[in-house]
């Protein structure tokens, strides 16, 4: 996607060979009309997979999951990291480590929201080592729930996590992989250069 990968080369800073700082766009500020963008494309690869719902987790990924669900006409549930007194019954939960910020959270998502005729599409801000989605997808699996794929809006292409999942025999869409952050730089996959 040439909007999000100009955004990125223009915007995105690079503070490691692993990490890519993309705050000013979608992890703290949010860029209203490139999320219009991204729910687009991502409504339009997911169009025919029959979604009931879209899941993500707090809070990056709920501006990209919003978009798609506006577009795709399905509610959208973030699972929640904290505990929370109304969130107390009828849970399905699983652990997530986050390399970037060193901690490991109990994500949950009630019950109510996710049940055994969905069809769950997963969006998520970025894809690294998979821990993320592979929470998530335990959640599905836990509810006994049907997956529509995984659609990323970043993937970290020299990381293991997309090829986990796609081993899996998940259909993996991220509208910008990225090969490289090598010496402060950002290079795209040439595979995926729509």
């Amino acid at each position: 996607m040439k909007t999000l990968k100009d955004k990125i080369v223009a915007e995105g800073k690079v503070l490691s060979d692993t990490v890519l700082k993309v705050d000013s766009f979608l992890n703290h500020q949010i860029d209203p009309q490139l999320m219009k963008e991204i729910g687009e494309e991502f409504a339009s690869r997911f169009q025919n997979a029959g979604v009931t719902k879209i899941i993500t987790i707090e809070s990056s990924g709920i501006a990209p999951a919003t978009m798609a669900g506006l577009l795709l006409n399905v509610p959208v549930v973030f699972a929640r990291k904290r505990k929370s007194l109304t969130l107390s019954e009828n849970l399905y939960t699983a652990k997530v480590h986050s390399f970037t910020k060193k901690e490991t959270n109990e994500i949950s998502i009630s019950g109510d929201f996710i049940q055994q005729d969905d069809v769950v599409l997963i969006i998520d801000d970025f894809l690294a080592n998979g821990q993320a989605v592979l929470g998530l997808l335990d959640m599905i699996e836990q509810a006994e729930a049907n997956l529509a794929g995984v659609g990323i809006v970043i993937e970290k292409g020299f990381q293991t996590g997309g090829q986990l999942i796609r081993d899996r025999g998940i259909q993996v869409e991220s509208l910008a992989i990225i090969d490289s952050l090598q010496n402060g730089q950002v290079e795209f996959a040439e595979e995926n250069s729509n």
